[in-house]
């Protein structure tokens, strides 16, 4: 096989992975924990001018915002790559969503179990756009522990939504995530094109 052929068919398996989620649930964190490059981090400094505007009662000692997106990079084999996009959490950036979404695979969605209210708008904005989702627990220490049925059951999610624990600070159980939730988007386009030939 020669070069240009090897490289049309990794061009061909790279793909683009969301990571979704309320203010200060860790996408950042995750991005960054697992990307082999240095992410691209686009994070401003919470200021005053937030008061009002940005609900920053639950995480008081979070002293940046990401303002556009995270983006890392991850191979996963020699002709698989992902690309992370980490939206930003705060509710007044949420129009960048779309333009983050297009052309992605599957989306990851960062819950904090103390904040579960923070979970509905991105797991409605998903189901919306019938993109391929799943919900990854984020484990804060000193939080309560639930177990991964009540944190669904809580969320009220479709039991085809896989739904996992991770710790968004550590590599391997960020690349599980990733992996599990390319796993679920392919066996969605697999279902998907069964049932057009049915």
């Amino acid at each position: 096989m020669d070069y240009a052929t090897t490289s049309a068919k990794r061009a061909a398996a790279s793909t683009k992975i969301v990571i979704a989620g309320g203010f200060g649930v860790g996408k950042t964190t995750l991005v960054g924990s697992v990307s082999e490059i240095v992410p691209l981090r686009t994070e401003a400094l919470v200021t005053n001018e937030s008061e009002g505007v940005d609900d920053l009662a639950a995480v008081p000692t979070k002293a940046t915002t990401t303002v556009a997106m995270d983006f890392g990079r991850l191979t996963l084999a020699e002709d698989l790559v992902l690309y992370l996009f980490g939206t930003p959490g705060q509710r007044r950036f949420w129009f960048m969503w779309d333009d983050l979404c297009l052309g992605a695979i599957g989306a990851i969605v960062l819950v904090d179990t103390a904040r579960l209210d923070d979970s509905f708008s991105p797991l409605d904005y998903f189901e919306s756009k019938g993109l391929p989702f799943i919900v990854a627990v984020n484990q804060f220490e000193g939080t309560e522990k639930y177990t991964l049925e009540q944190v669904a059951n809580a969320l009220a999610l479709p039991d085809d939504v896989p739904i996992i624990d991770i710790d968004a600070r550590d590599r391997e159980s960020a690349k599980r995530a990733l992996v599990r939730v390319t796993e679920y988007a392919l066996q969605r386009l697999t279902g998907s094109l069964s049932a057009k030939v049915i």
